[in-house]
């Protein structure tokens, strides 16, 4: 077991404080892959034979270190390969490590009788098809034919399934990944249901995201918006931007649409968090030209407006509706 799928209990919108856990682990391995809001996989091949420690023993040190650094408890999940790991995450507990044996047998054992859309990648349709089958089990479709699973969802997918299906997890660590997003949240100080409020806290996400993104030179492919309620559950929606871009106005505009879309009625909003993906550098980002004035205007001002919050701190310019 050489990966680890380590989940962070984090307390509700604390998700800025992934990168500082993520240094944590990074202690270890440097072979480390942020997986937003609350997880990350860590490569511990190198680790086990500097450490002379195993990647169990490994993840309580682990452990005892974010609870003692941070405060923050963790569950984990350990495995020969990526895909392992983090299904052994779903089996793992705060203070507990899910190890998948290594060996053939005793992988072959912990994927058996497991659900078919257990197997990330497979969506719901996917499952049902192989449910109409009788594939109902990753030990069933295991054993059925490769020719038999290509006929039903196709070759590629089919020979993916099936691999995965037998334990073969030809994933790796990607490390780095955090440095592809941003992320800011808008806890509220009460459970709050007033849409207003809510749409002022986006409001306020989306020029800091966008004043971040400048500050870096950087622009954003995919915003992403979670909502947490008073019952500690959340939603999750993204959406896919015209074009890459770091303009405030056009990221609220975005944040505003998947906030509407949601429908919430007298929701009970706990805290909203915005998370700007798939970061590229500004000047490689495609512009669509325009010749409506206004939007040039505005461009402009948030050009001196960025200048003033260098100079003078982030409130030194702020929205009108927010200033209160």
């Amino acid at each position: 077991m050489t990966i680890l799928c380590v989940r962070f209990q984090l307390p509700p919108m604390y998700e800025a404080a992934l990168p500082g856990l993520l240094g944590l682990l990074e202690e270890f391995t440097p072979v480390v892959e942020a997986l937003p809001p609350d997880t990350a996989l860590a490569d511990l091949r190198g680790a086990e034979r500097y450490f002379g420690r195993t990647a169990v023993e490994l993840a309580s040190v682990i452990r005892v270190r974010a609870l003692a650094l941070h405060g923050v408890d963790c569950a984990i999940g350990a495995g020969p390969g990526p895909l392992l790991a983090r299904m052994a995450l779903r089996d793992a507990r705060p203070g507990l490590t899910r190890a998948v044996p290594g060996d053939p047998d005793g992988i072959a054992e912990f994927l058996a009788g497991r659900p078919v859309a257990a197997l990330p990648g497979v969506g719901p349709a996917t499952a049902r098809t192989l449910d109409e089958y009788g594939l109902d089990t990753l030990g069933r479709v295991a054993a059925a034919p490769l020719s038999t699973l290509q006929r039903l969802i196709g070759a590629k997918a089919g020979r993916d399934l099936h691999e995965k299906a037998n334990g073969i997890d030809r994933g790796r660590v990607v490390p780095n990944g955090i440095s592809r997003s941003l992320v800011t949240e808008r806890p509220f100080e009460r459970d709050e249901l007033d849409p207003d409020r809510h749409r002022r806290a986006l409001l306020s996400a989306a020029e800091e995201i966008g004043t971040r993104l400048r500050a870096v030179e950087k622009v954003c492919r995919t915003l992403t918006l979670t909502v947490r309620y008073a019952d500690r559950s959340a939603t999750t929606r993204s959406r896919t931007l015209t074009e890459p871009t770091a303009h405030s106005a056009d990221l609220t505009k975005t944040a505003y649409g998947l906030y509407e879309a949601l429908g919430l009625q007298r929701a009970r909003v706990r805290a909203l968090a915005l998370r700007a993906e798939g970061l590229a550098p500004a000047d490689r980002a495609a512009h669509q030209l325009t010749f409506d004035p206004v939007d040039e205007k505005v461009r402009r001002i948030e050009e001196v407006a960025d200048r003033a919050r260098a100079k003078f701190g982030p409130r030194a310019v702020i929205p009108g509706s927010l200033a209160a």
